[in-house]
């Protein structure tokens, strides 16, 4: 009724306000449309082989952030005859696709293995991007403990961190588990599985390639970052002194990048642990509390570490706890 009394012209008018809406509202919904599928950014993965089949990709020493997915820790893979064993995974679902395209980019071999090093969550939540290889998942006889009472924990910190970015990281407990030491044969190439007393964290594994004599110290060794004490400092100390007695001739830290030969790339991370437990018992030894010792303990090896205000001062107050119970 109301059309009839509107003029041709008018109704042209109209009907083209009415186009020129829909041409706008489509474009703004292809714009947040484009927006979300560009959402994941496009991280620089790349990966080199630090020994013959040993293959590393270098995590970003920066804080988690969408921007980065949560690339933090080293990681890899190693190719044997037969098959191919990943060493840790990264930290979110994203970086864990990434090293599975970057194996495929060098083989077809199945995927065996997908060893986790220890609990801490740039280490592990990657592990779901090899779920369809069906491969065995290898950690130490602590970890799926370590797992189940942290993981809730650590799978919401990584969500408020990435956002969506963050969905389909999965906790995934190894199934295969290392009590002291354990062979893996991935054909003509032996791995060599330790599992460590309580350092870095109660749940450490290294990896050893017979081969190469190529040692995945994991976070048992830091390089420029700051090292973590998740679990006991003096214990940390003692594992430095049987993990540089091994024949090491190419060596994969936790975090940065090789710069000395082994095991001297061990010494600047001992005497950071060091100086922390000497400083800490003299403060303990003159009745200074926590807080005092937080606020002296160590700061002159602030200029030798990255991340050195995330992580020292927890060190610190980890050594306190330890140390003051010593007879």
């Amino acid at each position: 009724m109301l059309a009839r009394l509107r003029s041709p012209d008018t109704m042209k008018r109209t009907i083209g306000l009415l186009l020129a809406t829909l041409r706008i509202g489509v474009a703004i919904l292809g714009t947040a449309g484009g927006h979300r599928a560009a959402a994941q950014p496009e991280i620089a993965f790349a990966v080199e082989e630090v020994a013959p089949g040993n293959f590393v990709h270098y995590g970003t020493l920066e804080d988690r952030t969408p921007a980065n997915l949560g690339d933090q820790a080293n990681i890899g893979f190693i190719v044997g005859s037969q098959c191919v064993a990943v060493v840790d995974a990264g930290g979110s679902l994203p970086v864990g696709q990434k090293l599975r395209q970057a194996i495929r980019a060098h083989t077809s071999l199945p995927i065996c293995y997908v060893i986790l090093t220890h609990v801490h969550p740039d280490h592990f939540f990657g592990a779901a991007a090899f779920r369809a290889d069906d491969p065995t998942y290898v950690g130490h006889q602590n970890l799926p403990r370590a797992l189940q009472q942290r993981g809730k924990f650590y799978l919401n910190t990584l969500k408020r961190d990435l956002g969506d970015l963050a969905d389909g990281s999965e906790v995934i407990p190894p199934t295969l588990l290392v009590q002291d030491e354990l062979k893996l044969d991935l054909g003509g190439r032996t791995l060599v599985l330790r599992a460590w007393p309580i350092a870095h964290t109660d749940d450490d594994l290294t990896v050893f390639d017979i081969a190469t004599q190529t040692l995945w110290a994991s976070d048992l060794l830091f390089l420029q970052h700051t090292p973590v004490v998740d679990g006991s400092i003096t214990g940390f100390l003692s594992v430095l002194d049987r993990l540089g007695a091994t024949p090491a001739q190419h060596y994969v830290a936790g975090h940065g990048r090789a710069d000395l030969r082994w095991p001297q790339a061990l010494e600047p991370e001992r005497h950071y642990l060091q100086l922390i437990v000497d400083e800490v018992r003299r403060a303990l030894k003159q009745r200074k509390s926590i807080q005092d010792a937080v606020d002296t303990v160590g700061l002159s090896e602030e200029k030798n570490w990255t991340n050195f205000d995330q992580f020292h001062r927890r060190n610190v107050t980890q050594a306190y706890t330890e140390l003051e119970w010593e007879d």
